[in-house]
């Protein structure tokens, strides 16, 4: 009998072959999903913000997922990545390293969540791609996604997030692509297909489709990432409608799923209550549901810090431990990975896993299957743990892609209100004139234009962000949108002076829905985007890209509806200004 080769082996074949004969202790570090800052001038041997220096992650610990935080341009990264593959394949397991990241292609910068596009088209955040609601569109921005990252030297998207954005509150909704079950599942499929193809090779990237089962219906609106948002509640008995999307993500089979902080409340499945742990926590969660339920093969990689509490730039940020927080480190590691989680973000300690292993916390058995299913994608992306070819860094800005993202930006504006000015609609904007600008850069505006003060002015155009609360206790809170949705008086106020002296065209950035009930008496049209240049603000306006955006969530009447809404059910705020779907459609007469 012959023995069996590459070709005819299964992938889990294969990383059982890859294992077999190492010692324990050489593939800790597979389990283990640390974030890295690269700047241009990169040092390996520094140590990091975050904790140990990279050469330290790579050969003493035996790391080989990385996740990019801070990166400088691409071509820079590009250099540095390469760099630190020529140690990885020269120490220890010899495995590449598999780099990893949040989105990169559009306009919110959060550490925590997604990245400003710098070196790259930039396109309208997840949200926007679910206004426009265009399959073959997700389709292609992941592929151009899955080419770029491959340029870089990028092999794990930390995306996409298919949460439902049914609590209007909710600091994460930009990344979703919407309240709609059923279109997220659809979306999602299109943008799977695009990254990963018919399976995760060589020439594609690894999906990590998040946050299970569900991160959407939080209370009060409140996010996980700190503890006043730990709860996720289900008083509308919606929790089907969450976790549909990841029956599609299993379906095509997604590399990767991630589960949220949020810690069930008050949630029965199958008639028996959860127990009211983190869902990455919950053995019910992960192994009963996802595993053996769902029937996911891929890995499971824990959302980030949940083992140990850190002090980022000398901002505290608490472990996301909830339900356990008496637990110590160590327990919490076992905890994690005994409930089936197979990799751990955002943590290095590889001393504590040994530790574990050795004192039988966490068995031998359970050990070897998580290595497996992380060296079985290794060496789907990695074939014969080789680098592949990867394309050209000059794709990163080609012109048809920087083209179709700044077209998606105009696309996904949504038109809400277009009333008339002698006889006529303000939108599309008639040719040239006299504008007023407030929020917007003056480069931005169409050939013929001119700005003038609101007392001179044909009309003016102002350009607001969604409302949110600011808070500055904890790492990542700065950046995270919370709190009321409700304009401050102050705002409302610049608004309907500004409407005395001349008609008020606004543009509001939904990065979660916003109140507009304050402002619609002094506005003579009023229209969303979703992450959206200036340049492509004033496309849309003036109908040289057509605005085909539909709200893909509701727009409440008042803070009073929000709060009385039950945060897992869309679309339920019982009397909204703008309904789901609502966009009205331009026309030149």
């Amino acid at each position: 009998m012959t023995n069996p080769t590459a070709s005819t082996m299964t992938r889990d074949a294969l990383a059982r072959e890859f294992i077999r004969g190492q010692a324990d202790e050489d593939l800790f570090g597979l389990l283990f999903h640390p974030m890295v800052f690269i700047r241009p001038d990169h040092d390996p041997d520094a140590p990091s913000p975050l904790g140990p220096s990279t050469r330290e992650l790579i050969v003493d610990r035996g790391i080989r997922h990385l996740c990019l935080g801070a990166m400088p341009s691409p071509t820079e990264a590009a250099d540095i990545i390469q760099s630190l593959q020529a140690i990885a394949t020269s120490h220890g397991t010899r495995l590449p390293i598999t780099f990893s990241s949040d989105p990169r292609h559009s306009f919110l910068q959060n550490l925590g969540a997604s990245h400003r596009a710098d070196g790259m088209s930039q396109w309208p955040e997840p949200i926007g791609l679910g206004a426009i609601d265009d399959d073959a569109l997700v389709e292609t921005f992941a592929r151009i996604v899955r080419d770029d990252y491959r340029a870089i030297g990028i092999r794990m998207a930390l995306h996409p997030q298919v949460d439902l954005a049914t609590e209007p509150r909710w600091a994460r909704q930009a990344q979703s692509f919407g309240v709609s079950p059923q279109k997220t599942a659809r979306l999602l499929r299109a943008f799977l297909i695009g990254l990963q193809g018919d399976r995760v090779s060589g020439s594609t990237v690894a999906a990590t489709v998040k946050h299970f089962p569900g991160g959407g219906p939080q209370r009060d609106g409140e996010d996980p990432h700190f503890s006043y948002g730990r709860e996720q509640v289900y008083p509308g008995g919606r929790f089907e409608d969450h976790l549909l999307p990841f029956r599609t993500a299993v379906e095509l089979g997604a590399a990767a799923i991630m589960p949220y902080y949020g810690m069930p409340v008050g949630l029965e499945l199958g008639g028996a209550p959860v127990e009211e742990v983190g869902f990455a926590f919950n053995k019910r969660i992960i192994t009963d549901l996802l595993r053996d339920q769902l029937g996911f093969e891929g890995v499971v990689l824990s959302d980030f810090g949940l083992i140990n509490d850190a002090a980022p730039f000398g901002k505290p940020f608490p472990a996301r431990a909830w339900g356990v927080e008496h637990l110590d480190g160590e327990q919490r590691m076992a905890r994690l990975i005994n409930a089936g989680i197979d990799q751990l973000g955002g943590e290095s300690d590889t001393v504590q896993l040994g530790r574990l292993l050795e004192d039988g916390r966490i068995s031998h058995e359970r050990f070897r299957e998580a290595v497996t299913r992380v060296v079985a994608l290794t060496l789907d992306l990695f074939p014969g743990a080789r680098l592949p070819d990867a394309p050209p860094l000059s794709g990163l800005e080609d012109r048809e892609h920087v083209a179709l993202g700044h077209a998606a930006q105009s696309r996904a504006i949504t038109v809400l209100v277009n009333e008339e000015i002698d006889g006529h609609p303000v939108l599309p904007l008639a040719g040239p004139g006299r504008i007023h600008l407030r929020g917007i850069e003056e480069s931005a505006l169409p050939a013929g234009w001119s700005v003038a003060s609101a007392n001179d002015a044909d009309l003016a155009i102002v350009r607001l962000s969604a409302p949110f609360e600011l808070r500055d206790r904890f790492f990542l809170e700065a950046s995270m949108e919370q709190g009321s949705l409700e304009f401050s008086d102050e705002v409302t106020e610049e608004i309907r002076d500004l409407a005395a002296l001349c008609p008020v065209v606004v543009c509001v950035t939904l990065s979660r829905p916003a109140i507009l009930t304050s402002l619609l008496p002094h506005v003579t049209a009023l229209v969303a985007d979703f992450g959206a240049s200036d340049t492509a603000v004033f496309d849309a306006l003036s109908l040289a890209q057509a605005p085909e955006g539909r709200l893909p969530f509701e727009l409440p009447r008042s803070m009073a509806a929000v709060v009385a809404s039950s945060p897992d059910v869309g679309s339920d705020s019982g009397d909204p200004v703008f309904p789901v779907g609502a966009g009205l459609r331009l026309t030149r007469s």
